[in-house]
């Protein structure tokens, strides 16, 4: 048994110096990567599950006078003393009723490499409609992990993209052939607003801000929140953000871009508006998104754009983290 064991490990030390030295293809790496997360999927996932269930009380009424109610699908069921509900660690989670789990894992490999949906269906082995509740289901709880406040100097700028109405059966404009054009020149309530805030230690909060040009109004929804409150914040010297550092007592240096003003020492808005290009660059690959689901998307590259959480039990976490977390 002691010389099998020694002939199997020299075979794996064989095989993974034979890989060190192969120059692997970004496609053959997802390979090994997906084969990997396949092989510790079915009891990896509940674990981690368990581990980041985050809370000892009910769901339902909020009671802590919980007792252990058996197992089901792999994972630990509780019932509560007070209004007599079972519940598990995905209870009151966009990941509650979701079935096979022992596929998540490699899935959430997919949406790390930003497989399309069809790709993504073929390459765990489940249905297109499965994999389109999948990503949104996964895409909207890792949206719920709220980055922390912006602090020093706060790069904020918006992009527009055409608001689209994709898979709806129930249109209210007429229809028009997928990168079709705004019937009215410049930015109007046919474009849906992207607003981004970042700071040079390159955390971003993204928001999908609705329609049309930003207002002050607006901003005060979104950005108050997230800026603290000794921040310096730098736009393009469109007159809401002038109105909104007014308003929420906010430091505030504007370009004027309309003037060909590219900036001057460290005020410059290069930080958000290479994170727009990026997004932008990223999203063509799935050939149109709804506006209903645009903010999912942008969450999804906020993540990947971070580069904090490059592996699947990472996602996994997130999509499992207590529900205080959301923003």
């Amino acid at each position: 048994m002691e010389a099998q064991f020694d002939i199997l490990t020299l075979d794996f030390r064989m095989l993974f110096g034979a890989l060190a030295q192969l120059p692997l293809s970004p496609d053959e790496v997802a390979c090994v990567r997906e084969w990997l997360a396949a092989m510790e999927a079915p009891g990896r996932c509940c674990q981690l599950i368990e581990q980041m269930k985050g809370r000892s009380s009910c769901p339902h009424c909020g009671n802590e006078r919980c007792y252990r109610c058996g197992h089901a699908d792999g994972l630990q069921r509780y019932r509560c003393l007070v209004c007599g509900r079972s519940f598990n660690a995905l209870t009151g989670t966009p990941l509650a009723r979701l079935r096979h789990r022992d596929k998540w894992l490699p899935y959430l490999e997919c949406l790390i490499d930003s497989r399309t949906l069809r790709a993504s269906a073929e390459r765990v082995a489940v249905a297109k409609s499965t994999s389109f509740r999948w990503r949104h289901r996964f895409l909207s709880a890792v949206r719920r992990d709220q980055p922390p406040k912006l602090q020093g100097i706060v790069e904020a700028d918006e992009t527009y993209v055409l608001e689209s109405q994709k898979g709806s059966r129930h249109l209210d404009r007429p229809p028009r052939r997928r990168g079709g054009r705004a019937t009215r020149r410049g930015v109007n309530d046919q474009h849906d607003c992207i607003l981004v805030a970042r700071d040079r230690g390159k955390t971003t909060h993204e928001f999908h801000a609705g329609r049309g040009q930003s207002t002050a109004a607006r901003l005060l929804r979104y950005l108050k929140s997230v800026l603290a409150k000794d921040a310096l914040l730098v736009s393009d010297g469109a007159q809401a953000f002038a109105s909104f550092a007014r308003q929420a007592s906010i430091s505030h240096e504007a370009i004027n871009v309309r003037s060909g003003e590219h900036g001057h020492g460290a005020i410059h808005l290069n930080g958000v508006n290479g994170w727009h290009g990026r997004f932008k660059t990223w999203l063509r690959r799935f050939c149109g998104v709804a506006s209903r689901y645009l903010a999912n998307y942008s969450g999804w590259q906020r993540v990947l754009d971070d580069g904090k959480a490059t592996a699947a039990a990472h996602w996994l976490r997130l999509a499992v983290a207590p529900e205080q977390r959301q923003r």
